[in-house]
């Protein structure tokens, strides 16, 4: 009977044994799902904000591109009437040196 007894505790420590490997076990795995989730939505967030950054990033060149082509139609406006008034100059100075020459 005390040989009986042995075994029964020998056979129980060996099942806590086990019992206590496979909870380690599950424990680890369980805190593996877990650090690998948080890390997924953390990633997930900063793609996220990084497609937000570029978002406002090409909004921005969009108005500044407007920006330019609008200064330029300005430019090129002011450019037309200066080649304008240098022209009616032109014609002025032109007319006023051949008045000069009539009168020498």
């Amino acid at each position: 009977m005390n040989d009986e007894l042995v075994t029964q505790a020998a056979g129980a420590e060996e099942l806590g044994v086990l019992v206590g490997a496979v909870g380690a076990a599950g424990f680890f795995s369980l805190m593996i799902v877990i650090v690998w989730q948080v890390a997924a939505t953390w990633r997930a967030r900063m793609l996220a904000a990084r497609e937000e950054q570029y978002k406002e990033l090409a909004t921005r060149y969009a108005q500044l591109l407007e920006d330019t082509v609008e200064l330029q139609h300005r430019t090129a406006e002011d450019q037309r009437r200066l080649l304008e008034d240098l022209a009616q100059t032109r014609l002025a100075v032109g007319a006023m040196e051949k008045m000069m020459r009539e009168i020498e």
